[in-house]
C-alpha cells in the first residue's frame, strides 16, 4: 500500500513537530500535507503564534538545509537568488547563490518587501529554478517556502499581488492556541525551548519517496467531478468577482490525495476534499464589494458556503 509508507514519514513528522507546537495537529497535518504535494505554504496570522517556530520545527524534523529571510523594504531580488561577483583572485566572475538555495526556506514577514523582491520567489516557487543573468540554476529537491505575513498591521507593507498569492499552494493560520495548549506553552518554554531538543526524524530520501507516492493514490472520476464542482461553483458564484483557477483544482486534488494517503487510504473519498478545500482553495478568490456580501463574509467562510451547497458523490 502507498499510503502506508506515506502515513509512516508524515505521522512521524507530524508527531515532531507537535513537540514544539501545542494544540495545532490539524494545522502541522494540512502543512506537512502541502509539503508532500511538493507545495509551499503562506501563514498569515498575528505576531506570536508560533509561525518561525513552527517552519523552524518543520526543518529540523527533516534532515534537510534550512535557511531564512527577513524580508524588509531595502531588499533586493538579487539578495534573494544570488549575485555573480567579480573575484580578483581569479579574474573571473563567480556565482554566490542566494538563500533560495535550500531545502526549506523561510520567508518572514514577505509583504514587508517591494514587488521587485516579492516576485523575485515567484519564479523559484513555480518552476524550482533561479534565473540570475541569464544563467538557470536549479533548486535542490526538496524546495519548500513558508512565508509568513501580518493581516492585521499595513502600515509600511506590500500586499501580495493574485499572481504571488495563486503560487503558494496553501493558506494558513494557526490562530490562538487553547487554554490548555497555552498552558503547556508556559510549562514548556520557561527554561528552554523545546525546538532545541529536536532531531530530525526522515530524510530528505524519505520524504521524497512519500511525495512521489502520493501521486499514486486513486482519484475516483466522480471525486474528480466533484472537485470541479467546486471550483465551477466558486466562478459562478455571485459573491465572488474572480474563482479559482485551473492551478488551485490541480492543488485541491493533489492536497486531497496527500490527506487521503496521511489518512492511510490508497484512494481519496469526498471528505478528503473538504478537509482540504479552505486553505487551498480560500486564498485564490477575491470577493464582490462589501456591499454586496454580508460584512462578516471572509473568503474561507465563502468557500465553507460552497462546499454545504456542492453536492457530493455517495459511494
Amino acid at each position: 500500500m502507498y499510503s502506508e509508507t506515506v502515513s509512516k514519514t508524515a505521522g512521524a513528522v507530524v508527531a515532531n513537530v507537535g513537540r514544539a507546537i501545542y494544540g495545532k495537529e490539524n494545522e502541522i497535518r494540512l502543512i506537512v500535507a502541502a509539503l508532500l504535494c511538493r507545495g509551499h505554504v503562506l501563514l498569515d496570522d498575528i505576531p506570536g503564534t508560533g509561525k518561525t517556530t513552527l517552519a523552524k520545527a518543520l526543518a529540523k524534523s527533516v534532515s534537510a538545509e534550512g535557511k531564512r529571510i527577513q524580508f524588509t523594504p531595502d531588499l533586493l531580488p538579487s539578495d534573494v537568488t544570488g549575485v555573480n561577483y567579480f573575484n580578483q583572485k581569479t579574474s573571473d566572475f563567480v556565482f554566490r547563490r542566494g538563500p533560495v538555495f535550500t531545502n526549506i526556506l523561510l520567508a518572514d514577514e514577505i509583504n514587508r518587501t517591494t514587488p521587485r523582491t516579492q516576485s523575485a520567489l515567484l519564479e523559484c516557487m513555480g518552476e524550482r529554478q533561479a534565473t540570475v543573468d541569464g544563467v538557470t540554476y536549479r533548486l535542490d529537491d526538496p524546495f519548500f517556502v513558508v512565508a509568513t505575513q501580518n493581516p492585521i498591521e499595513s502600515q509600511g507593507t506590500f500586499p501580495l499581488p493574485e499572481a504571488q498569492m495563486d503560487r503558494f499552494f496553501m493558506k494558513l493560520s494557526l490562530g490562538y492556541p487553547e487554554r490548555e495548549a497555552e498552558k503547556s506553552v508556559l510549562t514548556n518554554y520557561n527554561d528552554a525551548s523545546p525546538l532545541d531538543t529536536l532531531t530530525s526524524v526522515c530524510s530528505k530520501e524519505e520524504l521524497n519517496l512519500a511525495s512521489d507516492l502520493v501521486q499514486k493514490i486513486t482519484v475516483s472520476e466522480p471525486v474528480k467531478d466533484y472537485i470541479i464542482s467546486v471550483v465551477t461553483a466558486t466562478r459562478e458564484s455571485e459573491r465572488l468577482r474572480l474563482g479559482v483557477s485551473p492551478r488551485g483544482s490541480l492543488a485541491l486534488m493533489k492536497a486531497s490525495q496527500a490527506w487521503a494517503a496521511m489518512s492511510g487510504r490508497d484512494y481519496v473519498i469526498p471528505d478528503d476534499v473538504k478537509k482540504v478545500a479552505v486553505p487551498v482553495l480560500s486564498h485564490r478568490i477575491i470577493t464582490r464589494s462589501q456591499n454586496t456580501i454580508r460584512l462578516t463574509d471572509t473568503n474561507e467562510q465563502v468557500i465553507e458556503a460552497i462546499l454545504d451547497t456542492v453536492r457530493a458523490p455517495v459511494d
